[in-house]
């Protein structure tokens, strides 16, 4: 009976963050089903202080990475990088459509694809508003398609590739024989599905004669830091250093630096962080606590044992894809928790290893609240006023999402 109450109180918790009811922020919904867990005694209390330290690492670096990118907005560097951006495409809304998608392709790659959700979006944002573009979502979807397709090219591409290899983190060099090949295939399938889904936004005409705003000394200082943290989070990858603390650490100095070099208040910094991440993230992985409990992970492990024992290339399309659409129900963090879990339990082949952690990373792309990343991104798209329905997504994401999938699992045997 326990179990049973387990499963309904998650799946609700799950639903109300994903479907959003009367426009609640997500976070509400995620800590009512942790606190549900505990109230009725499926969970005791240190069980689930237990699951909160699971998730410490990320809500290290979101908070550093959420504050880096506050400074940056308040400094006004996104305006300076837009402005250049605009120029740079010369009047032509491919080749905006084009820098962006690169751009978004790097910051993945080396900020990670939460901090694409949290810098870039208001970048494109600003940039798309000084070239007076009237329809600026195809743009500004680049944001969130890019920071899924992108997020295994490195192993600091996407905290959930922590959590799913866990103490056992292949090194860096290994890490891009593994996924090099399939990441250019996502990146690039992801690509010319979402620019040929986006066909009438290039009909639109895109301002030319803008004025190049001169970057602050404290945009100057908050770009250094982006740039500084991207190459600490390098070396903490390759030497297997957690990244949450590095990450916050860099995030606390930069904002220091500029707000004390222009005498800025920082409560305006704090006040525009989106701190219901947070929250959210935690009651997630109290939620997941509460599903081990169930005996899911050992289920799976049994599962997953068989199908390797049957076929391992059956079971390589099996686990990608099912992890894939999982994700999508719900949010690819506390899944890549579970996932690291049974892949840490069982003796799984390098390819199904491999399949498991694309399914994660690229499945999300799917839905709007497939990653932490994705809703992050909507969170920067509210404050930009822009919207994107739950339905509009998923008939873009079943496409996109489906055609990268399937390309990057078939690169797994080149």
């Amino acid at each position: 009976m326990n179990n049973i109450l387990i499963w309904i109180i998650s799946f609700l918790a799950i639903a109300g963050v994903i479907i959003r009811p009367f426009k609640v922020t997500e976070a509400v919904y995620a800590v009512i089903g942790a606190i549900l867990l505990i109230l009725f005694q499926l969970i005791t209390p240190s069980e689930a202080f237990s699951g909160v330290m699971k998730g410490l690492d990320v809500y290290l670096f979101l908070t550093g990475m959420m504050l880096l990118a506050e400074t940056a907005r308040e400094e006004k560097l996104f305006d300076w990088l837009a402005a250049h951006a605009t120029l740079r495409a010369r009047g032509s809304s491919g080749k905006l459509f084009l820098l962006i998608y690169l751009v978004g392709v790097v910051v993945t790659t080396f900020l990670s694809n939460d901090a694409t959700a949290v810098v870039l979006t208001p970048a494109v944002a600003a940039a798309v508003k000084a070239a007076k573009v009237e329809k600026p979502l195809p743009y500004l979807l680049i944001c969130a398609f890019i920071a899924n397709a992108a997020s295994f090219v490195l192993p600091i591409s996407n905290p959930a590739n922590l959590v799913i290899y866990g103490t056992h983190m292949p090194s860096l060099m290994h890490w891009l024989s593994l996924y090099l090949v399939p990441s250019l295939c996502a990146i690039t399938v992801t690509y010319f599905m979402l620019r040929f889904s986006q066909q009438e936004c290039f009909k639109q005409k895109i301002r030319t004669e803008i004025d190049l705003p001169e970057l602050s000394t404290g945009g100057k200082t908050a770009l250094i830091g982006i740039c500084g943290t991207a190459a600490v989070l390098l070396a903490a990858s390759a030497w297997d250093i957690q990244l949450g603390l590095p990450t916050l650490i860099t995030g606390v100095t930069t904002s220091a630096i500029v707000l004390a070099r222009a005498r800025k208040n920082p409560v305006n910094v704090i006040k525009g962080i989106s701190w219901a991440v947070l929250p959210l993230v935690a009651g997630l992985f109290i939620v997941v606590e509460g599903l081990n409990k169930t005996g899911m992970t050992q289920q799976l492990s049994a599962l997953l044992n068989a199908a390797i024992a049957q076929s391992e290339t059956a079971a390589v399309w099996l686990s990608g894809s099912l992890i894939a659409v999982a994700c999508n129900l719900m949010n690819n963090l506390p899944v890549g928790l579970i996932a690291g879990s049974v892949l840490q339990s069982t003796h799984t082949p390098d390819m199904v290893k491999s399949a498991v952690l694309i399914g994660v990373d690229l499945g999300p792309n799917l839905s709007i609240t497939g990653s932490l990343a994705t809703i992050l991104w909507l969170v920067a798209l509210r404050r930009e006023g822009q919207q994107v329905s739950a339905w509009a997504f998923l008939k873009l994401g079943s496409v996109i999402m489906t055609a990268a999938l399937i390309v990057a699992l078939l690169s797994l045997w080149i």
